[in-house]
């Protein structure tokens, strides 16, 4: 093929010539509908879907359509999902389900106002770059045999996910996975890459293949960031969906706080954390298998571990001493996370209580915190105004910790959308009465018991968010095991809560979460490769999350009863 045609293809035609001009019309057929598939479902979605209003134009029914227009259109994201989560606006009121201002009120609330100041707290702390130095000194202080080093790379990938969003940890910790690994290679102390013979085809360049040690580093960084999610309330959007969609549909119960959810999610993200790694070290690193040819590849020598170790002290030299900016971040962080966790810690009064007689909720300390970054300056160059040398005065003021413009170039404002999407398809179900539907539809699952049926669900939303984005499975699925949770009469969270943790577990598909994309991407990870490294991990969290919460979860969140504001709620 010459350049001309390359040209055309990559634009997206057809270049002429007899061998496209005898395609058959099935073919083109075919051709076309792959290419134009999302406008089919788009078109085609809300035309099937009519007949559930058409033989039943019931309240329950008209929301009903709406909800399974969204969960059609989050699952094939044939719009995008943040648009998606708008549909409600106008649906609602159109079709006579909730007023419009009811339905906007979905849409910023306190779980909302949270996730704002938990976006704007994790981009503060990428502009002051506090992340790379924690990175860096854990790494240097575990030390940096292949196996330490991979060690270093998953906490740290997992500690810094607890707080900032998956994505962003793993794209921070693949650039020091990269350094290190040339470095080793250039210093001929192992290969990064190596060349795929089985997929050369004749007139194409040869592709590079990750070595297994190159594989554990890259799928390390994508599952630490997974698992780490789960640790706090913030740590994943499927968290902040829990937490609106419960609060909302349970007005009346405790809610969720921070301090509840971190006594209970660290020791199960701790061990999930350790036995995936393990995993990926007897898989591909050669452990308990000492004469194995992985086990070899990666014996780089105290010559090699002396390599890497400079390389990582070089970086962390790089970034000179901490700074007023760092030092500034680095305490305000600590501060929200302490409101955060004793804003009701359980075992002693809560910080409020000494205050005012008011309710007040994890978003007041997030938002509280946002507001100082723009009050606290970033630089004392202030301090030089009245300096002899008229040099070292200051010619405009300082910078506050943060600028609106830092906010919005970073900020992932779509997921906003989708959560409040997902809180008011919540709100819907339970006005229309969709929910009480479902619920009495699953009073027969009383015949099971508890454990078995968190089992089943558990496994369900791992298999699902595989193919989709997890807050949209989140959204889709959570207000369903409400309903099914008051049918059966269990507390709500024995199902709602680990299914929301399973939502964030997507190990198999580089598409299955942004964090897989970035891995594979960058260490050019084949999908066969990554599918069948994800087996370990989803069958550890499987076994863990619903293992731990059975007993562990039930005890911290005193899920033993069946609580009477469940039952007023439904009725």
């Amino acid at each position: 093929m010459d350049s001309k045609q390359e040209e055309i293809r990559s634009e997206g035609v057809e270049p002429d010539g007899k061998r496209m001009r005898d395609r058959s019309f099935f073919w083109l057929l075919l051709r076309f509908v792959q290419i134009y598939w999302r406008t089919f479902v788009v078109i085609l979605g809300p035309l099937t879907l009519l007949p559930i209003v058409i033989i039943n134009n019931h309240q329950m029914f008209r929301c009903l359509y709406v909800v399974m227009l969204m969960a059609l259109f989050w699952v094939t994201e044939a719009i995008p999902l943040p648009v998606t989560g708008m549909i409600p606006v106008v649906l609602y009121p159109l079709m006579g389900i909730l007023d419009s201002s009811v339905t906007c009120a979905c849409y910023m609330n306190d779980t909302t106002m949270m996730f704002i100041g938990s976006l704007v707290i994790a981009v503060v702390i990428q502009n002051s770059g506090l992340h790379l130095r924690i990175a860096f000194f854990i790494i240097k202080s575990l030390g940096c045999s292949h196996r330490r080093l991979s060690l270093g790379i998953f906490f740290v990938t997992m500690f810094i996910s607890m707080w900032i969003s998956n994505t962003a940890a793993t794209a921070m910790v693949v650039p020091i996975i990269e350094t290190v690994l040339l470095e080793l290679e250039a210093q001929g102390l192992g290969n990064m890459y190596i060349q795929d013979d089985t997929s050369e085809e004749e007139g194409t360049e040869p592709q590079k293949r990750p070595t297994h040690a190159t594989l554990v580093y890259f799928l390390s960084a994508s599952y630490a960031s997974s698992i780490g999610g789960i640790g706090t309330v913030v740590g994943s959007g499927t968290n902040l969906t829990l937490k609106g969609i419960y609060e909302r549909r349970f007005p009346q119960s405790p809610g969720i706080n921070f301090a509840s959810w971190m006594l209970y999610a660290t020791l199960p993200m701790l061990a999930a954390s350790f036995l995936t790694w393990l995993w990926l070290q007897i898989m591909y690193m050669g452990l308990f298998r000492p004469n194995s040819n992985d086990a070899r590849a990666i014996d780089i020598g105290e010559q090699g571990e002396r390599i890497a170790t400079e390389m990582i002290k070089k970086k962390y030299k790089e970034l000179g001493p901490m700074t007023w900016y760092e030092t500034n971040v680095a305490v305000l962080f600590i501060i929200v996370v302490f409101l955060w966790f004793f804003r009701q810690p359980g075992f002693t009064r809560g910080w409020p209580e000494y205050i005012t007689n008011s309710q007040v909720k994890d978003s007041t300390a997030a938002i509280a915190l946002v507001i100082l970054l723009f009050v606290i300056p970033s630089k004392l160059d202030f301090l030089k105004s009245f300096d002899k040398d008229p040099k070292k005065r200051p010619c405009k003021p300082s910078p506050g910790l943060i600028n609106w413009k830092t906010i919005h170039e970073k900020m992932h404002w779509s997921l906003i959308m989708v959560l409040g999407g997902g809180f008011a398809i919540a709100a819907g179900s339970t006005s229309s009465g969709l929910s009480k539907m479902l619920g009495n539809s699953l009073t027969d699952l009383k015949a099971l018991n508890a454990v078995a049926i968190l089992f089943i669900v558990c496994l369900f939303a791992e298999l699902v968010t595989e193919l989709t984005a997890n807050v949209a499975i989140a959204n889709i699925i959570l207000p369903v095991l409400a309903e099914m949770c008051v049918a059966i009469r269990i507390h709500p969270l024995y199902l709602m809560l680990p299914a929301s943790l399973c939502c964030s577990f997507s190990f198999h598909l580089p598409a299955g979460t942004p964090p897989n994309a970035i891995a594979c991407a960058a260490g050019h990870v084949k999908t066969k490769d990554i599918i069948i490294a994800g087996i370990g991990p989803t069958v550890i969290t499987l076994f863990i999350i619903s293992g731990s919460f059975a007993t562990w979860g039930t005890y911290i969140f005193d899920l033993y009863e069946f609580p009477s504001w469940a039952v007023d709620s439904h009725s």
